[in-house]
């Protein structure tokens, strides 16, 4: 199992001078608005607990004013936690001295700030490297340091530069540069995207999670984009009130919001990024053996409306189609289906049941169903287009499903792998 890199318990922060008599009203139910005017006391972070693995990225979610930075600086200590434990590697960050949380500074925790907070006088590989230099590392060890956590972040050829040559998310490039080159265990990162323009923030998004599968380093990401944090997250927890009001993965989140303010983050999502084939293998019809009587098969195949069907041998691994009408116009339904009415002229296209849906527009566009197997190419369940806008329509409410289908035509036609027919979508809303 993987080790528990950060844990926190029961955390609070409350700015004044008389914290104890906030926390009692906040523990009698008082909302912090209602502390604040009763007693001058403002109630940041109200009793916070998590945990986060090594290697994940662990987002916490919110609107301006939620805690959520408050929160993460309170991991570092640069923001100093009113009561509450935050365990490093089982070690209570909070009971340690100045000397010895800034050592944990240097060495086991960095952060990325929104403001990149570069230095305009210094080259970007003295930029890079001035958390080394603050460690006391020799010149030429942090100079190679610096130099190949550039290398990572693609600015290697920048290293002579000023920050004021630089493009914004080159400057967002150097501060995750800087953080990494001190090679820390834990990257603390708060809203380091969310002032750039929208096509250079999806940029670095995707070098994230690129660089994430090399360095692999538990990483605590603040921001107030949903998506954003869909994208990038393993596990998500949404803040409301110095308060997490919905912890969970990104799937759990979306299809499963515990309330009206979670439920208002995920309804513009596009739920197929986040469903996969499994989840859909639950509403599609489950496969037909070969051995089974034609008359059997045919009884099913209208039950469920299907035109197709997936037809598996006795271990569940996927032999064919069969297809209805070659059923409704035999009068030889005692035979066994697979020997007689399997098509031998197309193969099944089969999936693994982790496959996102919205990976897999173009397959389903072929009208045929999908195979779903399971690690041993077994064959769990089946997906048509239509069950899985039968899914999306379960999730996310039937107003919804044209945000998770992106685009449609009018003819029925798919205009991209990327793209459900309106077709579907239509007879799902209207049945």
């Amino acid at each position: 199992m993987t080790t528990i890199k950060i844990e926190i318990k029961g955390l609070n922060k409350v700015y004044g001078e008389r914290p104890e008599e906030a926390l009692k009203l906040a523990r009698q139910g008082c909302h912090p608005r209602d502390i604040l005017s009763r007693t001058g006391q403002m109630l940041a972070v109200s009793e916070v607990s998590l945990k986060v693995r090594e290697g994940e990225i662990f987002t916490i979610m919110g609107l301006s004013g939620s805690g959520k930075s408050t929160l993460v600086r309170c991991l570092n200590r640069l923001i100093e936690p009113t009561n509450g434990s935050i365990l490093l590697d089982g070690e209570d960050i909070c009971l340690k001295s100045s000397q010895e949380l800034r050592d944990i500074r240097r060495t086991k925790i960095a952060m990325v700030f929104q403001n990149f907070a570069l230095l305009p006088h210094k080259s970007i590989l003295e930029n890079v490297e001035f958390g080394l230099k603050l460690r006391g590392e020799v010149k030429e060890s942090r100079r190679e340091k610096a130099g190949m956590a550039l290398e990572r972040v693609g600015l290697s050829n920048w290293s002579d530069r000023y920050p004021d040559n630089l493009s914004g998310g080159m400057k967002q490039r150097v501060g995750l540069a800087r953080a990494l080159a001190n090679d820390p265990d834990i990257l603390l990162m708060d809203e380091p995207f969310s002032a750039l323009d929208p096509l250079i923030r999806a940029d670095l998004q995707a070098e994230l999670i690129k660089l994430q599968c090399d360095i692999k380093k538990t990483i605590i990401f603040i921001t107030h984009d949903f998506h954003e944090a869909v994208k990038l997250s393993d596990q998500v927890a949404v803040m409301r009130d110095g308060k997490f009001v919905q912890m969970g993965t990104p799937e759990e989140i979306i299809l499963h919001p515990g309330n009206e303010y979670v439920e208002n983050f995920s309804r513009e999502m596009d739920r197929s990024k986040v469903i996969t084939a499994k989840d859909v293998a639950q509403t599609g019809a489950t496969p037909l053996y070969a051995d089974m009587a034609a008359d059997s098969v045919l009884k099913r195949m209208k039950k469920t409306g299907k035109q197709f069907a997936i037809l598996v041998d006795s271990d569940k691994k996927p032999l064919g189609y069969i297809f209805r009408g070659d059923l409704e116009n035999s009068t030889e339904l005692e035979m066994k289906v697979g020997a007689d009415f399997q098509r031998q002229d197309e193969e099944v296209i089969s999936v693994s049941s982790s496959t996102i849906v919205g990976n897999l527009y173009f397959q389903l566009s072929q009208q045929l169903p999908l195979a779903i197997s399971d690690d041993k190419g077994h064959v769990v369940g089946t997906m048509d287009a239509n069950d899985v806008m039968t899914h999306l329509s379960q999730a996310g409410q039937y107003t919804n499903i044209r945000n998770s289908a992106h685009a449609f035509s009018t003819d029925g036609q798919i205009s991209g792998e990327s793209h459900l027919t309106i077709n579907c979508f239509d007879k799902v809303v209207s049945s």
